[in-house]
C-alpha cells in the first residue's frame, strides 16, 4: 500500500534541463519543491577521468536501460509493434540531469519561421504547399514572445558563440566567446564563404572561459579533450544541470531531490491533479507525494505515457484524427542527419582533439530562408561539420567500395585516419497524421504497465529534404578539395532506428485545445495544475538541436506555473498567453 506524504507546492517529474530549471526557478521563488527523478543521484565528480570509450560510446553507460522499459515501434497503422531492445537503436537519458548530461553541447535556437511554420508557409505559397497528410501547425507563441526567454538560458548555461549572420535578432550577445577555429573549420568556412554562403562557430555549450552564471555557478573551461556527446564533462566545463540548476535548487533551502524514484502515474480528480504516485526502486515501496502543482518535466517519451496511464487528455485517434495526447510524434534521429564525408590526399587534420560542439555551420538552407517554391519539400536546415575529437574504436573511416579486411583496408584505414571530414545536414522533421505515440496493446514493463507504442514512417519531405541536403554537403566538400566524396544513404523506409535522442510532440502546445495538450505556458488544457514541460511540446521539428528551445519553453512554463501559484490558479486562455509574453 503507498504511504502519503506531505503536500508540497510543486512536484517535478524529471531532473534535465526543464525539470531542472523548473524546480530551481520555483525553488528560488520560495516554494517548496520535490524533483523525482529514476535515476542515480550524480555529481562531477562520477566522471572524473572516465574516458572510457567502450563503457560510455559503446556500451551506452548513461542511456536508459531498456531490459525495463523501452518502446515499441511499427510503420504502420495495421502493423505489430516490437520492442527496440538495442541501446545503440534508442538512447534515452538516465540519471540526475538526463539528457542534459551527455548532450553534445549544439546550442542553436529555432528560426522565427518555426514558431509560425503553418501561417507563413500558406502566407507566402498557399495551402497547396502543404501536403494533406501533415499536420503542422502553429506553436501558439512566436520567437520575439520567447526570445527573452532564450536569453536567460543562454547566460545560465553560459554558452560560448558567435552571432549567425542571417540568424534573429538577439537581445543580448552570447555571454562567452565561441570556441577555437581549428584548421579544418577554418577551410570549411573558407569553402562555404567562396560559395556564397554564411557560415559562423556552432553555438556551444561547451565554456570558452571560465564563467560565473547569475544564480552563482560557476562551469569551468572547456580543455578540448574530445570525451562530450554521450559523456559527463570530468571537468565540470560543459553547461549540464548537475552544474547549473540542480545547485541552484539546493541552495534556496526550499528543495528537496529524491532519486531512484520511479512515477508511475498523475493522481487526478475533478479536473485536478493532486500529486504523483511513484516507486523506490530501491526498497520497492510506493508513495504518493500531493502537491498544488504537477510538473511533468521527463523525456518525451515518459510525458507522454505518463499521461495515458493516468488517463489524463483526450488519446489521440488516427482514424478520426481527433484527440491530442500522442499527436504529432516528430524528432530528429535516424534519417535527420545524413550528409557526406570527403577524403583528402593532401590535406592532415587532429581529429583525436575536439569537443561536443566546437565546429561551424551555415544557415542559408534553414527554415524558409530560401525560396522553395520549385522545391518539393518545405523548411530547411543547416550544413554542419563537428570536430568531436575521435574515439581510438570509432575513428576507422575508409572509402566506399575498400574490402572489410585485408591489405587495402589496412593500408586505406591508416592513411586516411586523419584525412576525412564529414558534413551533414541537420534537416527538420515535419509532422503526419499517421506518425503519433500510444499504448502497445501487447508489451508490458517491470510493473506490467504498457509500454509506449511509436507508430512512425518516412514520407516524400522526408526523403526530398534528405536528398537536397546531402547534395550541398556534397557541394561544400568539393569546394574544400576533397579527392573522394562518399554521400549517405537514404534508407527506404524507416528502420526503427531512433539514434540521436531528439524525439519530440505527443503533448504539443499551440492556441487550440482541439489539436494541441498545452497552451503556451505549457499548461494543460484540461488539468489546469498540471504542466507538462520539454520536448514533448514541440508541434513539429526545426533544423537545428534542439535544447535551447527546451531549456527557453521550461523557463517560459517556470513563469506560468509562479503566476498560476499566485492569482489562485486559473487557466490562461491562448489570447492571455500571448499578451502576456
Amino acid at each position: 500500500m503507498a504511504k502519503k506524504l506531505d503536500k508540497v507546492d510543486v512536484v517535478v517529474v524529471g531532473s534535465g534541463w526543464s525539470g531542472g530549471i523548473v524546480s530551481a526557478e520555483l525553488s528560488k521563488a520560495g516554494y517548496k519543491v520535490v524533483t523525482l527523478e529514476r535515476g542515480e543521484n550524480r555529481k562531477t565528480a562520477d566522471y572524473t577521468g572516465v574516458k572510457d570509450e567502450l563503457r560510455y560510446t559503446n556500451r551506452f553507460e548513461m542511456m536508459q536501460n531498456l531490459s525495463h522499459e523501452t518502446i515499441t515501434s511499427r510503420n504502420e497503422i495495421n502493423e505489430t509493434a516490437l520492442p527496440v531492445r538495442t541501446q545503440g537503436e534508442m538512447m534515452a537519458g538516465t540519471d540526475l540531469g538526463g539528457g542534459g548530461v551527455h548532450w553534445a553541447g549544439a546550442s542553436y535556437r529555432f528560426d522565427p519561421y518555426d514558431f509560425e511554420i503553418y501561417s507563413k508557409t500558406v502566407e507566402r505559397y498557399g495551402k497547396k504547399k502543404i501536403p494533406e497528410d501533415m499536420t503542422i501547425q502553429d506553436w501558439g507563441i512566436t520567437y520575439d514572445e520567447l526570445e527573452k526567454y532564450y536569453d536567460k538560458f543562454d547566460k545560465m548555461a553560459g554558452i560560448s558563440g558567435e552571432e549567425d549572420p542571417l540568424g534573429p535578432k538577439r537581445s543580448s550577445d552570447y555571454p562567452n566567446p565561441p570556441m577555437k577555429e581549428t584548421p579544418n573549420l577554418r577551410l570549411f568556412k573558407d569553402a562555404a564563404k567562396n560559395l556564397g554562403y554564411h557560415p559562423f562557430q556552432i553555438p556551444s555549450g561547451n565554456i570558452t572561459e571560465n564563467y560565473e552564471n547569475p544564480d552563482g555557478q560557476v562551469i569551468n573551461q572547456c580543455q578540448y579533450c574530445a570525451f562530450c556527446t554521450q559523456y559527463g564533462c570530468d571537468f565540470g566545463a560543459k553547461a549540464d544541470p548537475i552544474v547549473t540548476v540542480i545547485p541552484a535548487a539546493k541552495e534556496t533551502g526550499n528543495f528537496e531531490l529524491r532519486t531512484q524514484s520511479y512515477v508511475r502515474r498523475v493522481l487526478h480528480d475533478g479536473g485536478k491533479a493532486n500529486g504523483v504516485l511513484y516507486v523506490d526502486t530501491v526498497t520497492g515501496q510506493e508513495y504518493e507525494q500531493p502537491a498544488d502543482v504537477v510538473v511533468l518535466a521527463a523525456f518525451t517519451f515518459t510525458n507522454n505515457r505518463l499521461l495515458m496511464l493516468s488517463e489524463i487528455g483526450e488519446p489521440y485517434n488516427p482514424k478520426t484524427r481527433k484527440g491530442v495526447i500522442g499527436r504529432n510524434f516528430n524528432g530528429q534521429y535516424n534519417n535527420s542527419h545524413l550528409g557526406a564525408r570527403g577524403f583528402f590526399k593532401d590535406k592532415k587534420f587532429n581529429l583525436y582533439m575536439g569537443a561536443g560542439a566546437l565546429g561551424a555551420t551555415f544557415s542559408d538552407f534553414q527554415a524558409d530562408k530560401f525560396d522553395h517554391t520549385d522545391l518539393d519539400f518545405i523548411h530547411g536546415g543547416q550544413i554542419e561539420i563537428r570536430q568531436y575529437g575521435d574515439g581510438a574504436i570509432a575513428s576507422n573511416k575508409v572509402p566506399k567500395g575498400t574490402p572489410k579486411w585485408g591489405p587495402e583496408f589496412k593500408e586505406n584505414s591508416i592513411f586516411y585516419a586523419n584525412r576525412n571530414l564529414n558534413l551533414w545536414y541537420t534537416n527538420a522533421v515535419m509532422s503526419y497524421w499517421h506518425n503519433y505515440l500510444d499504448l502497445d496493446p501487447t508489451y508490458k514493463d517491470d510493473f506490467n504497465d504498457p509500454l509506449i507504442r511509436i507508430t512512425n514512417k518516412f514520407t516524400d519531405q522526408d526523403f526530398n529534404i534528405s536528398k537536397f541536403g546531402i547534395k550541398k554537403c556534397k557541394e561544400v566538400l568539393k569546394e574544400m578539395g576533397a579527392d573522394i566524396i562518399d554521400e549517405d544513404e537514404i534508407p527506404k523506409k524507416f528502420n526503427h532506428v531512433y539514434f540521436g535522442g531528439h524525439y519530440t510532440g505527443g503533448v504539443i502546445m499551440g492556441d487550440n485545445p482541439e489539436t494541441s495538450a498545452v497552451n503556451n505556458y505549457l499548461q494543460m488544457w484540461d488539468v489546469d495544475n498540471l504542466f507538462v514541460v520539454g520536448g514533448s511540446a514541440f508541434p513539429q521539428f526545426g533544423g537545428i538541436h534542439p535544447t535551447p528551445t527546451i531549456g527557453a519553453l521550461a523557463y517560459r512554463a517556470s513563469e506560468g506555473i509562479e503566476k498560476y501559484l499566485k492569482n489562485g490558479g486559473q487557466l490562461a486562455t491562448a489570447k492571455d498567453n500571448s499578451s502576456t509574453a
